[in-house]
């Protein structure tokens, strides 16, 4: 077993606190943001749509996030403190949440941009995306949060900052999970010169991430009070028709690429 005691502060800087959690967000905004210049470069896009999409990105990410954990996990508690919502520094960020800001912002964005369809954005863009879910979830364990359900199997970790029991290091699964996807994802992208069928990047990441999302659920402990005693927790109720979509989108793009085959 794994005696867990980090302590989520860096250091402090008069009024100010640096979190890991926050360092490791950031990074994996600036991360990201290099792989996608050297993808738009490879494939002559402009620095200008560069930083719109980042900016669509960072902004979509946050709101969607915290939105999504005001909406799905405590909307009683928001509706009636309706001012904490913008209180970020408490934490109450939905992976979820991020995930459908992502899709509106990138929706929103390709509209402007020509040559850019909302399936070739996001089949570059969730490359990125499953790089920095490896890094929050790290962030979450430097946190002592999102932790698993009680367990004895000898790399148990005991959160002492939550209680001393052993549980399953589920935020480490998931970032193990997670940067699979991103290698699997960033393999095909180079593999194939960025020359595939629209939404197939797209596909294979929400059925990798999702897919691991709803199995390394049964291992966490309930997020939240409602959560006791669901056969499903909510993060798997959430996770179904993101895999469902996955599916579909794969399979049109499929059947789209035996298309463009038989006419050429």
């Amino acid at each position: 077993m794994i005696t867990w005691n980090v302590n989520p502060d860096i250091f402090h800087l008069g009024p100010f606190t640096i979190r890991w959690y926050g360092l490791l967000f950031a990074a994996s905004f600036v991360i990201g943001l290099k792989i996608m210049n050297n993808i738009y470069k490879k494939e002559g896009k402009s620095e200008k749509d560069l930083n719109d999409l980042f900016w669509y990105m960072m902004l979509s990410t946050v709101i969607g996030a915290r939105l999504g954990h005001v909406v799905f996990y405590n909307p009683e508690f928001y509706f009636f403190h309706p001012l904490e919502i913008i209180k970020t520094w408490k934490g109450g960020l939905a992976s979820h949440g991020a995930a459908i800001g992502i899709l509106i912002g990138i929706y929103l964005y390709s509209r402007k941009k020509t040559g850019q369809s909302f399936l070739w954005v996001m089949d570059r863009v969730v490359i990125t995306v499953a790089l920095a879910a490896v890094f929050i979830r790290t962030g979450n364990l430097m946190n002592s949060e999102i932790i698993g359900a009680p367990t004895n199997v000898a790399w148990s970790f005991i959160f002492t900052r939550v209680d001393n029991v052993p549980r399953h290091p589920t935020q480490i699964y998931e970032a193990l999970a997670y940067l699979l996807t991103f290698v699997t994802l960033f393999k095909i992208y180079k593999n194939t010169d960025g020359k595939f069928n629209e939404g197939l990047l797209f596909g294979i990441f929400l059925i990798m991430i999702f897919g691991f999302r709803f199995i390394i659920e049964f291992f966490k402990k309930e997020q939240v009070p409602f959560e006791i005693g669901m056969t499903l927790n909510m993060g798997q109720i959430l996770s179904i028709p993101l895999i469902i979509i996955g599916i579909l989108i794969l399979y049109k793009s499929k059947i789209v690429n035996k298309k463009n085959i038989q006419k050429n």
